[in-house]
């Protein structure tokens, strides 16, 4: 059994016990950009133990074939949410219908992403066979501001936008989380000190507007669990790694299901785990 399958198993192997419980005793988990990728693999792994999941979804018809997927592995404790994570009235409109429908949120998983312009997956794995060729995209001195704020809505203007909007809720949690879902290489040590592990390599992946976002996105993550400091909240930023996703035009190293796992965790520690923190599957990274 190789260990992708070792790892849904273990995912799954509770689930058809707890499917019969009442939702009154699960606890509740939004994620954003839930129909696809990270997204959709970590609500699998939430909903195959004990977590009621609504899942974000842009886009409607996405979302339905989402839960129909999720149907047919004979997942039923969820419920697909429409949100736009650029559009502050769908914003509202989701959280209204969150509030509506649960007496309260216990985990929140900021997962929407864009990437902004990429190389295609062609140019990705040459890259990465030979790091010396360098990626073109995103350069800092060239990139349209359009293309800039484009990513920095979604990737981190988006999260702030739900976070807040969602605050009121998480609060009437005993054991409130977050998860902001970021990147390694949002990690500016990584960028700019010689002696950090990924500098040599993060040479060849200076993207403007996707890196700046997710270190932007750190940054706000480092400020909300400072304020949140003294209460149950844990607040932590989660790099699950390189993931083969429509982010990276599925160019990644490892699969979703294995990626997933990181955020999961995180999503479910413990009270006494961290907060205000950067960690991905090996533990805590450099900011």
């Amino acid at each position: 059994m190789n260990k992708e399958a070792r790892v849904s198993k273990q995912i799954f192997a509770l689930s058809n016990h707890f499917k019969k419980e009442s939702m009154q005793k699960r606890e509740t988990v939004f994620i954003t950009g839930a129909n696809q990728g990270l997204g959709y693999e970590t609500a699998k792994q939430l909903i195959g133990n004990n977590y009621f999941v609504y899942l974000g979804s842009r886009n409607i018809k996405r979302g339905e074939e989402t839960a129909t997927k999720l149907e047919d592995l004979g997942l039923v404790n969820f419920k697909m949410v429409q949100i736009d994570v650029t559009d502050n009235e769908s914003i509202k409109a989701a959280a209204q219908e969150l509030q509506q429908s649960a007496p309260q949120l216990d985990v929140l998983i900021n997962n929407a992403g864009i990437s902004g312009p990429m190389p295609s997956q062609e140019e990705t794995l040459a890259v990465l066979e030979n790091p010396a060729l360098g990626v073109v995209t995103q350069q800092a001195s060239t990139l349209g501001i359009e293309e800039i704020r484009n990513v920095f809505d979604v990737n981190f203007f988006g999260a702030i936008q739900v976070t807040q909007a969602l605050i009121p809720l998480l609060k009437k949690s005993s054991h409130p989380r977050i998860v902001n879902v970021t990147s390694s290489l949002g990690s500016l040590a990584n960028h700019s000190d010689p002696s950090a592990p990924w500098y040599d390599f993060f040479k060849k992946w200076k993207l403007a507007a996707y890196n700046s976002s997710k270190a932007a996105l750190n940054a706000y993550t480092v400020m909300l669990a400072a304020e949140l400091e003294n209460t149950p909240f844990k607040v932590n930023c989660i790099t699950p790694g390189f993931a083969a996703t429509n982010l990276n035009d599925y160019a990644g190293t490892q699969s979703p299901v294995e990626a997933a796992k990181v955020i999961f965790d995180y999503a479910t520690i413990e009270e006494n785990g961290p907060t205000g923190k950067f960690y991905d599957e090996n533990g805590e990274l450099a900011w």
